[in-house]
């Protein structure tokens, strides 16, 4: 048995950008409250793992990182929460030194449950996901980070026949307005510069105060927020008076879309239940395309659904080669139980899945080196990030990831500034640049 008066801690997280903003929040408690956080796989008293379930390999991998941080740290009190918490406690209570499971109502508030000695058997909290809007508690001087993710909604109510997400993370359901921006105002006072704004299905974001525009609108309004970016955000939610803040120099949206299509072929589409076709996709991406200047496009496609046909996945293929993306990220099918997909006859074979992805992320990266290579010898804004051995790190506006020199004697720190970046070539995922001068 163990005292956590030690307090030390690690946090770990899978999975997406809300969980990060998620357990960032639960960091910012461990600390208030006297915990020093050190990094996950260390000795430490307690340790949280925020875990992700949409696909079954991701399932695997939070399996795996559980085992790994209970076989370091056996005296450690265990605490596993989140979206695999939420579907499969059972599979994690057999796993040896949990203490703790707590599903997503519930695990903003894992210190409430926290005990000063490790159980005889998991405990499991898993209560049914509310609907209501919400508030997130949060500490003043956040941990500071140049680019800050600020969770704005949660929820889907769309249930896509394919995705586990409605029945992790329940009905989608907003942040009080006044509440998200409080927590953007004190990031900003840490020095936080880029918000990326979060959520499961931002593009459904209704509060009393507003939507996703009023959102958008009043966190510029916040003194020192030079940059917000739109994650990834459902087709049908995204309001097009968003493309005149983009292209408004005052404005600090960016332009930067990421919008999924899954699927190329509509028959596809209405198998998986999603709420276009492909002509009113396109036709959005390309107003989109023709009236945001320098928009960068990803999106996310889905290969290897049951009872896509080659000649289906080729027409996938032609879409996402034939339309102006920049990048996409491609997804494996996998059968989540529960959902409608899984139930059915018709399932791809594991290796087809695999090749199909294989091939995707092929014909992607090619898209992605074009996009470098018609920006080469532009200069850019970009925002330095902290810096690596030889290098300066930055993001353009666009996401272009650009890579500047740092020379082993330079004095002078240009992290979390802006500077104006000549893109000269392009080495690997990346764009080697040249500082022209700093902005800020």
């Amino acid at each position: 048995m163990v005292s956590i008066s030690k307090k030390r801690a690690s946090l770990h997280t899978l999975g997406c950008r809300l969980n990060q903003s998620e357990t960032l929040l639960i960091q910012q408690r461990l600390q208030d409250d006297g915990y020093e956080i050190v990094p996950f796989g260390e000795p430490v008293d307690l340790g949280i793992i925020n875990t992700c379930t949409v696909t079954n390999l991701a399932d695997a991998k939070c399996r795996q990182s559980i085992r790994q941080f209970t076989r370091t740290n056996p005296h450690a009190f265990t605490a596993v929460i989140g979206c695999y918490s939420q579907m499969g406690a059972k599979e994690i209570a057999s796993i040896e030194g949990v203490d703790l499971i707590i599903g997503n109502q519930d695990k903003m508030s894992v210190l409430d449950y926290i005990g000063q000695e490790k159980n005889e058997r998991p405990v499991i909290i898993r209560d049914r996901i509310s609907q209501e809007d919400f508030s997130v508690s949060f500490i003043g001087d956040s941990p500071f980070n140049q680019r800050a993710n600020l969770k704005i909604q949660d929820g889907c109510s769309f249930v896509c026949s394919f995705c586990i997400i409605p029945f992790a993370r329940g009905a989608s359901r907003s942040r009080d307005l006044d509440n998200l921006l409080d927590e953007a105002r004190s990031k900003a006072q840490s020095g936080v510069r880029e918000i990326i704004i979060t959520g499961v299905n931002i593009g459904t974001y209704r509060s009393d105060q507003g939507d996703l525009l009023k959102v958008v609108d009043d966190l510029n309004s916040i003194p020192g927020i030079d940059r917000i970016r739109i994650s990834s955000i459902e087709p049908t939610t995204i309001p097009i008076e968003l493309f005149d803040l983009m292209n408004d120099p005052q404005h600090a949206l960016l332009p930067f879309f990421h919008i999924p299509l899954q699927s190329g072929c509509d028959r596809i589409l209405g198998e998986m239940r999603r709420r276009y076709s492909i002509s009113e996709y396109l036709d959005f991406l390309h107003l989109a395309h023709d009236r945001v200047e320098d928009l960068y496009l990803g999106t996310d496609i889905m290969v290897g659904f049951p009872g896509e046909t080659e000649e289906e996945f080729q027409e996938t293929c032609r879409v996402f080669l034939d339309n102006p993306f920049d990048f996409c990220h491609v997804f494996s099918f996998s059968e989540r139980e529960g959902t409608v997909a899984a139930r059915r006859s018709d399932q791809v074979p594991i290796l087809e899945r695999q090749r199909r992805s294989a091939h995707l992320r092929r014909l992607s990266s090619k898209k992605r080196y074009d996009q470098y290579q018609s920006h080469l010898g532009r200069s850019m804004r970009v925002l330095f990030e902290n810096p690596k051995p030889g290098l300066w790190p930055s993001y353009t506006d666009n996401y272009i990831r650009v890579v500047v020199p740092r020379d082993s004697e330079q004095k002078e720190d240009w992290a979390n500034r802006c500077g104006l970046v000549k893109l000269k070539s392009i080495s690997a995922d990346f764009v080697d640049g040249e500082l022209i001068e700093m902005i800020d």
